[in-house]
C-alpha cells in the first residue's frame, strides 16, 4: 500500500514515558518492514493510561521522538490517553484515520504475528462473546479476566493467550478500531524485544519504562543512562536541571483527595468508563482515605482492576467527563522535522488541524472545549513537577522542529 508518489506512511500510537531504546528500536524495525518514508507517532500528552503522569512534559518526549527516529508527533487527546485500552486504542487510530496519508500502523506485541491478533480482534468483537462474557461477569470477575476467559471457552487456548498480554492486548484494540472505521490502514506488529511490559527487570541495554521510571525517580537516576538514547538522556537532565522532571502524581496527593472530597455523586456519575454504581464507592470511600494508595485500595474490587481505578480518579482531578471521550475532534502537532513537513504537506486531514493556540479560535465550540480541557490538566500537571510551574504553558509552548 503506497501513497499516490510512491511513499508509504506508518504511524505508532505510544506514551514514550520517557523514550528509551526499546522505542527506537521500534521505530527502526517500522521503517524495515514496511519500507515507510516517513514515521508518524500519535503520543499521549502529559497524563498517560495507567492514571499517572508523565514523567517530563509532551514536548520534550516529543523532542526524544524525533531525535529517536520519528518524522511527525502527533498529540493522543488527554480523554484517549487516560482511557482504558478500548478508548485508548481507538483514540490513536481515529488520529490516524482522520490524518489521510497513513497506510501502516505499527505496534509492539510480545509475539509478532498479525494474522493470530486479527483473529483474536474477531473473537473479542464477535457477539456470541457477549452472553458468556455477561455471566463471567456477574460472578464478580474483572472485565479483562473475564473476556480472556469467555474467549477460551468459546475460541480455544491460543486465541485466548493472544489477549492476555499487555501489549497484545492494546493491539488487539488497534486491529479492532480499524475494522470499526473500516480503515485501509495495515496493521504491523513488531515482536517486543528484551523485558515484558510494566516489568522491573533489564536484559542488555532495554528495560521497560516502568523499570526506567523507577531508576529516574530512585536515588541513582544515572543508571538509567544505557537504557535510554544519548540525545533523549541529555533532554532529561536538562528538564530535571530546571526542575521540570521528574514529574510525580504524589505532589498533588492533597489536592486530589481535596477535589475527590469536594464531588457530589452526581459530578462523580459523569465520570467516562463508570458504570453499576461505582461513584457511589468512590463518593463513600474518597470521605475516609488520608492517602491515594488507601484509596485506590479502598475503591479496588475483583470487578474493578486498579488500574482502572487510578484513570477515574485521574479523570476526576482532571475534569475528565464521558462525553469528552466519544471522538477526537482535532490533530495537534507537538513537533516535526523537515520530513514531517513534507508528510503534512502531503496530508488529506478530516480533522482541524492545529499547531499553536493561535489556531485554536477557529475550532468549533466543542473542539475549543477539549483543547481547553488539555490546557487545563497540563496547568495541573506542573504542580507535580520537583519545581511548580507556571499556568499556561500549554498555550505559550513552542512547536518543536528539528531540522
Amino acid at each position: 500500500m503506497k501513497t499516490e508518489n510512491g511513499e508509504t506512511t506508518a504511524a505508532i500510537i505510544a506514551e514514550y514515558n520517557p523514550f528509551h531504546n526499546g522505542h527506537q528500536y521500534h521505530i527502526a524495525r517500522t521503517r524495515e518492514a514496511t519500507g515507510a518514508k516517513f514515521i508518524v507517532v500519535i503520543m499521549s500528552g502529559n497524563f498517560v493510561q495507567r492514571g499517572d503522569c508523565a514523567v517530563c512534559d509532551k514536548f520534550s518526549r516529543a523532542r526524544m521522538a524525533l531525535e529517536g527516529g520519528a518524522d511527525l508527533i502527533l498529540e493522543l487527546p488527554l480523554p484517549f490517553a487516560v482511557a482504558g485500552a478500548e478508548k485508548f486504542a481507538y483514540g490513536g487510530v481515529k488520529i490516524a484515520e482522520s490524518l489521510g496519508c497513513v497506510d501502516y500502523l505499527s505496534f509492539g506485541t510480545e509475539f509478532g504475528d498479525a494474522a493470530r491478533l486479527s483473529a483474536a480482534a474477531d473473537a473479542v468483537s464477535d457477539d456470541v462473546l457477549k452472553p458468556e462474557l455477561d455471566s463471567l461477569l456477574s460472578q464478580g470477575m474483572s472485565f479483562a479476566a473475564a473476556r480472556t476467559e469467555a474467549v477460551r471457552r468459546l475460541f480455544g487456548d491460543e486465541t485466548a493467550e493472544m489477549i492476555c498480554m499487555p501489549n497484545n492486548t492494546l493491539a488487539v484494540e488497534y486491529i479492532r478500531a480499524l475494522k470499526k472505521l473500516r480503515s485501509r490502514i495495515l496493521p504491523v506488529a513488531v515482536a517486543r524485544e528484551g523485558t515484558l511490559h510494566d516489568s522491573g527487570e533489564t536484559s542488555g541495554d532495554m528495560a521497560s519504562a516502568t523499570a526506567i521510571r523507577r531508576m529516574l525517580g530512585g536515588e541513582s537516576p544515572e543508571n538509567a543512562a544505557r537504557f535510554i538514547p544519548e540525545r533523549s538522556c541529555e533532554e532529561l537532565e536538562r528538564q530535571r536541571r530546571e526542575g521540570r522532571a521528574p514529574a510525580s502524581l504524589s505532589r498533588c496527593e492533597r489536592a486530589i483527595l481535596s477535589r475527590l472530597r469536594s464531588m457530589t455523586r452526581e459530578q462523580l456519575a459523569r465520570l467516562p468508563d463508570l458504570s453499576e454504581g461505582l461513584e457511589n464507592r468512590i463518593f463513600d470511600c474518597a470521605r475516609s482515605a488520608c492517602s491515594l494508595e488507601e484509596l485506590y485500595d479502598s475503591v479496588k474490587s475483583k470487578r474493578y482492576s486498579h488500574a482502572r481505578i487510578r484513570r477515574l480518579i485521574l479523570s476526576a482531578f482532571l475534569g475528565i467527563r464521558r462525553e469528552h471521550s466519544d471522538e477526537p475532534r482535532y490533530i495537534r502537532i507537538l513537533g516535526m522535522n523537515q520530513r514531517g513537513k513534507t508528510l503534512l504537506s502531503k496530508a488529506r486531514p478530516a480533522l482541524p488541524i492545529i499547531a499553536s493556540s493561535r489556531q485554536v479560535n477557529a475550532l468549533p465550540q466543542e473542539a475549543r472545549n477539549h483543547y481547553l480541557l488539555e490546557c487545563h490538566a497540563d496547568d495541573l500537571w506542573g504542580l507535580m513537577t520537583p519545581v511548580i510551574q507556571p499556568c499556561g504553558s500549554d498555550m505559550t509552548a513552542r512547536l518543536i522542529v528539528l531540522s
